[in-house]
């Protein structure tokens, strides 16, 4: 993580592959479902596409994606980075998978990824998009290295730098309001999207973009969150 952290991404590949050899899952390294994500970022950024495409495949013929919801997000997300054409279904089927937002760093990995195919796919609005995202977690949670690979991919798409908001000084919309009353009352995004007529995809969205706002990182601190904006 040091070393894709720090773009050394062949240091990266050689210590993922101690883990798990591409296109390998052995069970007495359980360590390899986590790394899956990071071998497969790393075998591409040093042109090992073959290689990453292998440990997509070992990843799904074990079932990593029916193991649990971050796999299934982490493992969707290594698909389209593995991918050797500009189809970006894997990047929204990862986006889509709920509680996404309760692992804040694959997610702005994830952001990340996606806003660097759509700049090189020529989509810079959309772009921007994914890669704000992607740099506001990174902030965030104190990610300072990957922060600032995700800003210079914002500058290079025409997008400004981004700094670190204070929690609690932007206000939430009305709809996010909503959305995070009941996310506090401990509904799921799909309760929450049936009651609001939404889409649990959009439920993900909005709560990832006021988790920072509220200066949270959890659903479980949503309640005294609120109540603290409540109270300013």
């Amino acid at each position: 993580m040091s070393a894709l952290g720090q773009g050394d991404f062949e240091e990266a590949y050689q210590q993922a592959t101690f883990i798990a050899p591409a296109g390998t899952l052995p069970k007495f390294a359980p360590h390899a479902l986590w790394t899956v994500l990071d071998l497969v970022d790393a075998a591409v950024r040093t042109g090992r596409q073959e290689q990453a495409r292998d440990h997509v495949t070992a990843a799904r013929t074990t079932g990593l994606d029916d193991v649990s919801p971050r796999l299934s997000m982490v493992l969707h997300a290594s698909a389209a980075l593995a991918a050797d054409d500009d189809r970006h279904q894997g990047f929204d089927d990862a986006l889509a998978v709920e509680g996404a937002e309760r692992w804040p760093f694959d997610l702005a990995r994830i952001h990340l990824y996606y806003g660097e195919r759509l700049r090189r796919g020529r989509a810079p609005g959309q772009a921007r998009r994914h890669l704000g995202s992607a740099a506001e977690i990174f902030q965030r949670l104190g990610a300072a290295p990957w922060a600032d690979r995700a800003g210079q991919e914002l500058r290079a798409c025409g997008g400004p730098g981004r700094t670190a908001t204070p929690p609690g000084t932007t206000a939430l919309t009305p709809q996010q309001q909503k959305i995070a009353r009941l996310a506090a009352a401990g509904l799921s995004n799909k309760q929450i999207a049936e009651k609001l007529f939404l889409s649990p995809r959009t439920i993900s969205t909005h709560l990832y973009q006021l988790f920072p706002k509220l200066g949270v990182t959890s659903r479980a601190a949503l309640r005294d969150a609120l109540e603290r904006l409540h109270q300013q």
